[in-house]
């Protein structure tokens, strides 16, 4: 009788619980998508090891190439930037305000390359603005820059019709290579630092508030 060394069978069972926990635990949508093809491929592995082909050929078939298809086209279309902005800018869009709506288009137009929406969250003070991106309720806030105390005389030689900025770090990269508008300077915002410097002018909120 020849005894035969399964030990690999096992070592792969115990990659399917793995991955699987890994994709529960997962944040990001798109290592999500890459875990979930790796657990796929390992599920047909077992199956096509254990006899089971048809089975195999099913979970490669449907299980990993077909859902991740869809779940990658699912999560492309659903991404969104969501931009605050004051109440008033957003009446102001509407009657073609010659400052506010290019920006507007131009960030849309850079966005939707990237299959990203832009979505307007309309606030009703600069404070609640500030509040909502310190608290990860929005990407970014885009304010008319005489309600943003300046900090430099650099910012006074380079004071632009508006002010946007954004808490995440790839998207302040793409918005400095991209927006070629001069309606708007840009800053990064790390919410783990105290960013007191960005906070509006007390007599500005309680006119907008």
């Amino acid at each position: 009788m020849i005894a035969t060394n399964d030990d690999y069978i096992y070592v792969i069972v115990a990659l399917m619980p793995l991955s699987a926990c890994m994709l529960v635990f997962q944040v990001n949508p798109f290592h999500a998508l890459v875990i979930r093809g790796i657990l796929g491929a390992v599920s047909a592995l077992i199956y096509s090891i254990l006899g089971a082909a048809d089975v195999a050929l099913t979970e490669a078939l449907v299980g990993t190439l077909l859902a991740i298809s869809l779940y990658a086209i699912a999560v492309r279309s659903s991404l969104v930037l969501r931009l605050g902005v004051l109440e008033d800018e957003v009446k102001h869009e509407a009657h073609s305000d010659p400052d506010f709506g290019p920006l507007l288009e131009k960030l849309r137009t850079i966005f939707a390359k990237r299959y990203m929406r832009l979505e307007l969250v309309p606030y009703t003070n600069t404070q609640a603005l500030h509040r909502a991106l310190i608290e990860k309720e929005i990407h970014a806030t885009c304010i008319p820059s005489e309600f943003r105390v300046p900090d430099s005389s650099q910012y006074e030689a380079e004071r632009q019709p508006y002010h946007t900025a954004t808490r995440v770090k790839r998207i302040y990269e793409i918005m400095e290579a991209e927006l070629w508008s001069r309606g708007t300077t840009l800053d990064y915002v790390n919410t783990l630092d105290d960013i007191a410097t960005n906070v509006t002018k007390p007599a500005l909120e309680e006119q907008h508030s």
